[in-house]
């Protein structure tokens, strides 16, 4: 049977003590990387997800807040220090708020946390990865590194009485189309996963509040999981996704086919 191997690889995501970000760093790690991640509070469950892959010889959870500019640095230079390098770059790390807000109610406050953490937060982890990897010897025509980042549907159809999120991760799609032909020739492969609604902590409030406007909008009839969203991270990861340059990966139930 054909599976993904990433034996000898190193990788760093960001927001990896629950959701999507945790399946992430689990579905890496059984694949073989050694995986360093960031949390930002919540430390018991940033070390029952470490403690789930193998502990500190395998996992690393590194405290960082997603809001601070250097944020990426601090994650890229944990993973580089506790295993010699890096060769994935997983930008997960993202906040969404199931209340609905007008824009004439959305504050500037809202806005800039939102644009902070989701969109700021790629950059800041996308920057210190580039570094990083074009300092590494490149083998053969293997690429040098890759950086997956985690957009959303809100991002490629906008999302009413969600802007400020909507608008956070257009702006995810526009920096990996833009990076991703930027560093493609140095051996750094650039792409993105689109989810739709994933049963997470941070989504299940609105299957609650507006059940009928999530799963009627769903052709599956059902929300995603979180490891389902960590398999199509693994795949860009691996040498299956060797020619994908710039994609984003569509990854809703068929809700936004675009």
């Amino acid at each position: 049977m054909l599976t993904i191997s990433l034996d000898g690889q190193v990788a760093a995501v960001s927001g990896g003590s629950r959701g999507i970000g945790a399946a992430t760093v689990k579905l890496l790690a059984e694949a073989g990387a050694r995986v360093a991640f960031s949390y930002q509070a919540n430390r018991a469950a940033a070390e029952a997800v470490a403690a789930d892959c193998g502990g500190p010889a395998r996992v690393a959870a590194i405290a960082a807040d997603a809001r601070a500019a250097d944020s990426g640095d601090t994650l890229v230079r944990a993973a580089v220090e506790r295993f010699g390098r890096l060769d994935i770059a997983v930008a997960n790390a993202g906040i969404w708020n199931a209340d609905d807000i007008a824009i004439e109610d959305l504050t500037p406050e809202a806005w800039d946390e939102t644009i902070e953490i989701n969109l700021r937060g790629v950059y800041s982890l996308a920057r210190a990865a580039v570094r990083q990897m074009k300092r590494q010897e490149r083998t053969g025509s293997s690429p040098r590194g890759r950086i997956v980042a985690i957009a959303s549907t809100a991002g490629q159809r906008g999302e009413a009485w969600h802007t400020h999120y909507g608008a956070s991760k257009a702006g995810v799609i526009g920096l990996v189309r833009g990076l991703a032909t930027e560093v493609a020739r140095d051996g750094i492969l650039v792409n993105c996963v689109a989810p739709g609604w994933i049963e997470t902590d941070m989504s299940r409030p609105a299957f609650g509040a507006h059940p009928e406007r999530v799963f009627a909008a769903i052709p599956l009839g059902q929300p995603g999981q979180p490891e389902e969203i960590a398999g199509c991270v693994a795949f860009l990861c691996s040498p299956w996704a060797n020619f994908l340059c710039g994609s984003i990966l569509s990854a809703n139930g068929g809700a936004v086919l675009a």
